[in-house]
């Protein structure tokens, strides 16, 4: 194997590890903001929100960075262009998973907020932290199903025009 082979194969395991990573977080995140929603208990969810803005820092943030770095490099090994139609759909897809990303992180940091005050004061959950969650709720079904495409569009390679 020479040298560029495996640089190759290195930038693509990185690409696929941070798919799924990116992937991985959202449904787990997801999966464990909604069991601790469906407690109503502020405690919990302030404990499992304090964990959730941490993951979305620690995993979802370095994905966020290392995916279009890797998939550039991908490009350029490969001879590819940016504006072949399936990864400049790829590209769209994931600019438009980010716009959902973006406010999902602010609506995390402010729930879990609003949970510890509700907790710390011994009081129910205020309706500003039903109305967050409702649009957190909202977000993640677009912003899921753009990188579920994403998935299909690197694995297929389709001819798309």
């Amino acid at each position: 194997m020479t040298a560029d082979q495996l640089l190759y194969l290195l930038v693509k395991y990185v690409h696929v590890i941070g798919a799924a990573v990116l992937l991985g977080t959202g449904a787990g995140i997801a999966f464990f903001m909604l069991l601790a929603h469906r407690t109503g208990e502020p405690a919990v969810i302030a404990g499992v929100a304090r964990i959730v803005v941490i993951a979305d820092f620690i995993f979802t943030a370095s994905a966020v960075i290392v995916q279009p770095i890797s998939g550039v490099l991908l490009t350029r090994m490969l001879g590819w262009s940016l504006t072949e139609p399936w990864i400049a759909v790829s590209i769209g897809l994931y600019l438009f998973t980010g716009a959902f990303w973006l406010p999902v992180v602010w609506m995390q940091w402010r729930m879990r907020d609003l949970a510890i005050e509700a907790r710390d004061r011994g009081h129910p959950l205020p309706k500003a932290y039903h109305r967050l969650f409702a649009w957190w709720f909202a977000f993640g079904f677009p912003a899921f199903a753009a990188v579920a495409a994403i998935f299909w569009l690197m694995i297929a390679k389709p001819t798309l025009w």
